[in-house]
């Protein structure tokens, strides 16, 4: 056998099972977004009404755009608190940094829970009958005491992007932890001895450098707080009311629930849109040219 042939002899299980779990499936989805597609309706996953269910979720549906605002405001607030702490936790990290050795070891309990247990843990944490932020403002903050948390829609939004930037800590720290690593210490040590301050290195030298490695990160990050949907079912179920319902759960909501596949599918390609840019938008940033 030719070597030309034996690559893509060798390439070609690869292929097969990227096609059968990620082109298959989104093709099946576009195919389903133009269909009636309801479970309880014999035949709707085969009726097609073109772009029919696009435009109900554009003009006539007020809660696909409440999940989209609720998206959009969790996707700011969890990329840019996560990211600014892990920067922060990122720099007592590296080498020479302060609490190196005692934050590394904190930073091992999230990284090791997934986003579900993640949801779980903290739906019991803020019980406003025996949760452990209930104790502790009894003890601390008396007024916030006896607070029902999660039935506040404010609160209990507040309570999944607390949740979401605790557990995305661990990761962001790590990579901004590689990125100071690959910064030349030769600059940041001429920069000392002319004299320059701590704020200076950092904004003139550390900040411009570590751009790159920042930018993955936030990509990164908002792929993954968009599409967000475990820590949130588990953690308030999208309630209360709409008020923690991501575009994801909305998906769920209305495909699981009220059968309506042909629907769910065409708001989970809209929200495909969205995730295309970003993803191309990482490749950019990890596979551009030196």
């Amino acid at each position: 056998m030719r070597d030309n042939t034996l690559k893509y002899v060798l390439v070609l299980p690869a292929v097969l099972v990227v096609f059968a779990t990620a082109i298959w499936p989104l093709m099946e989805s576009a195919r389903l977004s133009a269909t009636v597609g309801r479970l309880n309706r014999p035949g709707s996953l085969d009726q097609y009404i073109g772009l029919e269910n696009y435009t109900w979720a554009f003009f006539e549906e007020p809660s696909f755009w409440n999940s989209v605002w609720v998206t959009g405001v969790y996707t700011l607030l969890t990329v840019g608190l996560t990211t600014l702490l892990a920067l922060g936790l990122a720099l007592l990290l590296a080498p020479g940094g302060r609490l190196r050795s005692g934050v590394q070891t904190l930073l091992i309990l999230p990284f090791a829970m997934s986003p579900a247990l993640i949801g779980v843990s903290f739906r019991f944490m803020f019980n406003p009958e025996f949760g452990l932020f209930d104790a502790f403002f009894g003890v601390v903050m008396p007024p916030l005491a006896d607070v029902s948390w999660l039935a506040d829609p404010t609160l209990a939004f507040a309570v999944c992007v607390m949740a979401d930037v605790w557990g995305w800590i661990p990761f962001l720290t790590l990579v901004l932890i590689g990125g100071l690593a690959s910064i030349p210490q030769d600059t940041i040590e001429a920069a000392q001895v002319d004299g320059a301050s701590g704020w200076r290195v950092f904004r003139d030298i550390t900040l411009p450098q570590l751009g790159p490695v920042l930018a993955v990160v936030i990509i990164l990050k908002s792929i993954f707080s968009l599409k967000t949907f475990d820590q949130i079912f588990m953690l308030t179920n999208g309630g209360p009311g709409t008020a923690t319902q991501t575009l994801s759960h909305y998906i769920y909501f209305n495909g699981m629930k009220y059968g309506q596949i042909g629907y769910a599918a065409s708001v989970a390609w809209l929200m495909v849109i969205p995730m295309i840019l970003l993803t191309y938008l990482y490749a950019k940033y990890v596979f551009r040219k030196n």
